[in-house]
């Protein structure tokens, strides 16, 4: 007779491991089934001679990410600070600016309104949004049938403006303007702590990455659950209508268990049989939440040239030709093995994705020699990239998005329980969801909500909040009165222009009156 599992783990990345430990140290029997032939799902880092080790998936970690931090903490895995000591490159329009600071600087008076009105009023209105409950916001309605492209479009008037929001909606979530619900977009940015946050280097999400890389807390994770967690299996079964759950694999292993948690990208439970079928929402749900689309790409040199040129090799690159639209330094923490760490994301990955890997090379490598003005930036040493897209048992990366009019419709199902089975992921987190914080927060939830379900903790434990990490505490992101009280470029231009219309009746009235044209009674 085979064992019965207290619960059945489908998914060894870092929210199903998350939940799997939290069963065990709770001394529950449990079982973890990854389709891959490694741990760590939207984490991968690879080792070779030529980059020591390199994260080809989510790597970044910052202040608030205080789940993620204690994990590392409790597992030895150490942080560093990315460097950002040095000049940022905003290159737009075929010509490159220098700056300092999370954001570019704009010299046109209207650009700088507009910039100013984009981030605050995304943080004004993502204030309004409830993290566990975005469809019951007061305008969701409104806002969910709104795209980001629409957006935009009310919220920045200068044509420079909304290049850069259009930049930081394919950035932050690898997918198009018209792709992705306002109301969605808003309420991500406001789990990753507002659009300081979730931009910055420095006090924000990108702020630091791990010694060794963020691949071992999978791995860390893996070696102390044993054989617990077995690779290589896809499940293809699923079924709850008899008393045990039947979990069935690929290669045909048929695993036992009292519960199930799932946590694998929502879309990817579409390959799953479900027996009974599952409830017509939860099904509409996971057909409509596509991945976004991202090529991660390092480019190696001799020596980090860009230092000695006052570069931090931070760029924001704007223009539509460019394959990259945002690099960072990726040098290890020592200083050895230099290198620059882009991002091709959205259409461009699409693009992109036709190319060898040879010519995407050499394209961003020529780019990266435009942007810094210099050729050395064309000899490169070694080269990394992966596709996420490609990946079968991802879909793409970073994360799922909700297209316009899906969260109002779908979206409250999304960690309602079916049956036995429960759901972790990062997709179903209420903090810094699409990133490992949220990974972690949904799998301990998970595996709280099945303790809760067998008697073995009361219901009000099944949400925790996190004490701040006392390594990488967080500083506030504060706005002055000028940012909160400036008027947007459109009302700067409505107010000119009724000023300048009052003005001229004023002045035509009194030329009327001393001509006699009227006659004041």
């Amino acid at each position: 007779m085979s064992i019965t599992y207290d619960v059945i783990v489908i998914g060894g990345g870092i929210s199903g491991l998350s939940a799997a430990k939290l069963l065990a140290e709770s001394g529950l029997s449990v079982v973890v089934l990854e389709a891959r032939d490694r741990v760590g799902g939207r984490t991968h880092t690879i080792h070779n001679k030529q980059v020591k080790y390199v994260d080809l998936g989510g790597s970044y970690v910052g202040p608030t990410q205080n789940r993620i931090l204690r994990m590392a903490k409790e597992l030895g895995v150490q942080t560093y600070k990315v460097n950002v000591n040095g000049l940022l490159i905003e290159h737009v329009k075929g010509k490159s600016y220098k700056f300092r600071g999370a954001f570019p600087p704009a010299y046109n008076p209207l650009v700088l309104l507009d910039y100013n009105n984009f981030m605050r009023t995304m943080d004004q209105w993502g204030s309004e949004i409830p993290a566990e409950a975005p469809w019951k916001a007061p305008r969701a309605a409104d806002w969910d049938r709104m795209s980001m492209k629409q957006f935009i479009e009310k919220v920045c008037w200068t044509s420079s403006a909304r290049l850069f929001a259009q930049l930081f909606v394919n950035l932050v979530i690898t997918s198009e303007t018209h792709q992705v619900s306002a109301l969605w977009f808003l309420w991500y940015v406001k789990l990753c702590g507002g659009t300081g946050r979730v931009f910055s280097t420095e006090n924000g999400g990108q702020e630091r990455k791990f010694v060794g890389g963020s691949g071992q807390i999978s791995e860390k994770i893996m070696e102390r659950l044993q054989d617990r967690v077995k690779l290589e299996r896809p499940v293809v079964r699923l079924d709850q209508s008899g008393d045990v759950v039947l979990v069935e694999t690929l290669n045909h292993e048929i695993y036992q268990g009292k519960y199930v948690i799932s946590a694998i990208p929502p879309v990817l439970t579409t390959q799953i049989h479900f027996k009974p079928e599952l409830p017509a929402v939860r099904n509409q749900l996971i057909q409509r939440l596509p991945m976004g689309s991202v090529i991660k790409c390092m480019v190696y040199y001799k020596e980090a040239f860009w230092k000695k040129m006052g570069y931090c090799a931070c760029m924001i690159i704007e223009d539509e030709d460019s394959p990259i639209g945002y690099t960072l330094d990726d040098t290890k923490p020592d200083g050895s093995v230099p290198a620059i760490i882009g991002f091709i994301a959205a259409r461009k990955a699409t693009a992109m994705a036709n190319l060898s890997k040879e010519e995407r090379k050499r394209k961003i490598c020529e780019y990266y020699a435009k942007v810094m003005g210099t050729e050395e930036a064309l000899h490169p040493v070694h080269y990394e990239e992966k596709d996420w897209s490609k990946e079968q048992y991802s879909g793409g990366c970073y994360t799922a998005y909700f297209p316009p009019g899906i969260m109002t419709q779908y979206g409250s199902v999304i960690r309602q329980p079916v049956g036995r089975v429960f759901f972790a992921g990062t997709e179903t987190a209420t903090v810094w969801s699409g990133y490992m914080e949220g990974a972690i927060q949904a799998g301990e939830r998970a595996a709280r909500e099945v303790m809760s379900k067998m008697g073995l903790i009361a219901e009000d434990e099944i949400w925790k909040d996190e004490p701040e990490s006392v390594d990488v505490p967080a500083l506030p992101f504060t706005t002055t009165f000028l940012e909160r009280n400036l008027p947007s470029a459109q009302g700067l231009l409505r107010f000119i222009g009724c000023s300048v219309f009052i003005s001229m009746a004023a002045a035509v009235g009194v030329f009327a009156v001393k001509k006699g044209y009227v006659t004041l009674k």
